[in-house]
């Protein structure tokens, strides 16, 4: 299976590409997007929905994604940014921001604690640093390609569960209707082959848990680049098997990361469940 592939020249670290730099600035931003968005959280105002009507928008959304794209051309004007709420310039220096500033809106819009702020940087389309801020929890999820996986500060791994049926997955479903009905169908038969699962409604969070040993995979369709440009790096870097299926790239459509001592039976399975469908 093609695992997560990223490829990184050292002669990118001078001229302003050193990684932990980029990282420096990512956690900068991801902090002061994190602190506008519950600020903004007292008086949440939702605006018209997006793909579906239950995939939501709010003015912080939008709000938090002009801070990060006035932060990231304040520090580095020439680099390209794309963002969720529409925010796209591919940049003249090689180096692109992905960002997500409210990813979990639902979860926001709700009160729910499980949404963050995702900051992740590419060099010639590579994921090189990451950062997932959690604000309601202060967790922050950090990595550099090469560099492992933290956790505030501290390694974080992944788990070392050896079968399917001991394997804990989390999972997120789409806005469509018809793509939520094909996946409703999957975990049905899913739930009846491993330990349980698990849907927190956000996906850099839920690749961070399988980071930190919170699940043991996960998995989802249809990921948008802000969803794991940076959840994606953290994941790997924790030791993770981050890929696709069918001998696809990851997320393209399906994403997986799971403990490599699963990982293999885990898409075998997701293979046959989605086969036909």
């Amino acid at each position: 299976m093609p695992f997560y592939c990223m490829t990184w020249s050292a002669a990118r670290q001078g001229g302003g590409m050193d990684p932990a730099a980029l990282l420096d600035l990512a956690v900068r931003l991801a902090r002061d997007a994190g602190a506008l968005a519950l600020q903004m959280r007292a008086g949440v105002e939702t605006l018209p929905t997006k793909s579906s009507p239950t995939d939501v928008v709010t003015a912080a959304d939008r709000a938090v994604e002009r801070l990060l794209v006035d932060g990231i051309r304040a520090a580095r004007p020439g680099d390209g940014v794309l963002g969720e709420e529409g925010a796209s310039d591919d940049g003249t220096t090689g180096v692109r921001w992905v960002v997500d500033p409210i990813d979990g809106t639902v979860n926001y819009l709700y009160g729910l604690p499980s949404w963050g702020v995702s900051v992740g940087v590419e060099v010639d389309g590579s994921a090189v640093a990451g950062a997932v801020f959690v604000p309601v929890r202060g967790e922050l999820f950090t990595a550099v390609r090469g560099g492992g996986a933290f956790l505030d500060g501290r390694p974080i791994r992944c788990t070392s569960v050896t079968s399917l049926e001991q394997t804990l997955v989390a999972t997120g479903f789409g806005y469509r209707v018809e793509q939520r009905r094909l996946q409703g169908a999957v975990v049905a038969e899913l739930l009846t082959g491993v330990r349980d699962i698990r849907r927190y409604g956000c996906a850099s969070l839920d690749l961070c848990a399988a980071a930190a040993g919170r699940v043991d995979a996960y998995y989802e369709l249809d990921l948008n680049p802000w969803d794991h440009a940076a959840g994606a790096l953290v994941a790997a870097e924790a030791g993770l098997v981050v890929t696709g299926t069918e001998g696809r790239p990851f997320a393209a459509p399906m994403a997986v990361v799971a403990a490599p001592s699963i990982a293999g039976p885990l898409v075998a399975l997701l293979e046959r469940l989605h086969a036909g469908r």
